[in-house]
């Protein structure tokens, strides 16, 4: 990773975590962070553990990225920090916003955990920030583990004692149910007992999302906001889909995981061939810079729980759904909204996150199901984004 991006990097059990510990390193408690309000409530409640105010900034609802030029100069001299997200490895537009920061004294934090694999003007995405985080659940399939990078390699040393500070130790008992994990998912797969799985687990109180968003819960909440800058407080917000979140990693966990990341460019580039043939349908934005390995590519459909559904009954999963907005989600008791929060609603309703290694089989279960194109965004001009939109 090193190599690979051309900074020094501090491995962790998961990028959720080393966001935290970004955060906590250059963020003050209290300060205001600018950041995408169509991402992973996870990363949400991680940048309140941290001791700060969300700041949701207006996105290009073409590409779902950071749409730098609509945020409003009084917003900008009250940031502390810029958070970006690079949805579904598409870049949010990182050397307008280094300049900005610059220009403010401000750091840049860049969350690159779908974008392992993405570039934006010229340089990898993850090289802008003063650290960046990276996941290795992602790309790899590895379902563990990530990586904090950092501009400055005399900080490392710090960084990762406050890593250390926030582990857990390693339980037997995990590290037996992550090495078994991959051949207990394919025997379910296998036996095509998907949906059963699912219900036994909502019967035993053990999936935690009933629908696209955790549930929220205002009022411990409210609590936990009032000990920031604390991890424990967020604990059961911050666990959701990774409970390991913290541990810290054993032998049988750090092998597997290596043994993925070698494979990491020949990954890459199935990402990249899928994201060509996803971005040739007729639900695609296409850009027009390069082509990027995208993690999901985010076809725009008009109606995206019709199309999830015609996938599911293919046996085809969609993730990663971050419907509706933060703003909306949260409030304005934790949150400050955008300056026009209709291109995030448009995008966040719109948006059908494909896998591009199976790119061929969701265009064939869409085309036969009717699926139409999305309408224009209000107001929308040509496609717009870092670099020409996604994929760009």
């Amino acid at each position: 990773m090193r190599d690979r991006i051309g900074r020094e990097c501090l491995y962790l059990p998961s990028c959720r975590l080393g966001l935290y510990v970004a955060l906590r390193h250059w963020c003050r408690p209290g300060g205001r962070v600018l950041m995408s309000p169509v991402n992973d409530d996870v990363i949400f409640f991680v940048v309140l553990a941290a001791g700060l105010r969300p700041v949701q900034a207006p996105l290009d609802p073409r590409s779902g990225s950071i749409d730098e030029s609509a945020v409003p100069e009084a917003t900008w001299r009250t940031l502390d920090a810029v958070v970006t997200t690079n949805l579904y490895g598409n870049p949010d537009p990182a050397p307008g916003l280094r300049a900005r920061c610059d220009a403010l004294g401000i750091p840049l934090l860049e969350d690159a955990a779908h974008a392992i694999g993405s570039s934006v003007g010229g340089r990898p995405v993850g090289s802008y920030g003063e650290a960046s985080v990276f996941s290795l659940s992602k790309h790899t399939a590895a379902k563990t583990g990530g990586f904090l990078t950092v501009a400055d390699p005399a900080l490392r040393n710090a960084l990762r004692e406050a890593r250390d500070r926030l582990l857990t130790p390693s339980r037997p008992s995990a590290e037996l149910a992550y090495a078994l994990r991959p051949y207990a998912e394919a025997s379910v797969r296998g036996l095509r007992l998907v949906r059963a799985a699912r219900a036994v687990m909502r019967l035993l109180g053990m999936e935690e999302r009933g629908g696209i968003r955790m549930p929220l819960r205002p009022g411990e909440l409210r609590r936990a906001v009032a000990e920031a800058p604390a991890l424990t407080p967020f604990h059961s917000w911050v666990r959701v889909d990774m409970h390991d979140y913290r541990i810290s990693p054993g032998r049988a966990r750090l092998h597997r995981t290596a043994r993925l990341l070698d494979r990491l460019d020949d990954r890459l580039a199935a990402h990249l061939e899928g994201t060509r043939r996803l971005l040739a349908s007729p639900w695609a934005a296409p850009g027009t810079g390069p082509v990027q390995p995208l993690f999901r590519v985010p076809l725009l459909v008009a109606d995206r729980d019709a199309a999830v559904a015609a996938l599911a009954r293919h046996r085809i999963t969609t993730g990663y759904l971050y419907d509706p907005p933060l703003d909306d989600y949260a409030s304005g008791l934790f949150t400050d909204p955008p300056p026009d929060p209709e291109p995030a609603r448009w995008f966040a309703r719109h948006a059908l996150p494909a896998d591009p290694l199976r790119a061929d089989r969701i265009t064939a279960v869409l085309d036969a199901a009717g699926v139409r194109p999305a309408p224009p965004p209000p107001g929308a001009g040509p496609a717009g984004g870092p670099e020409g939109g996604v994929g760009g």
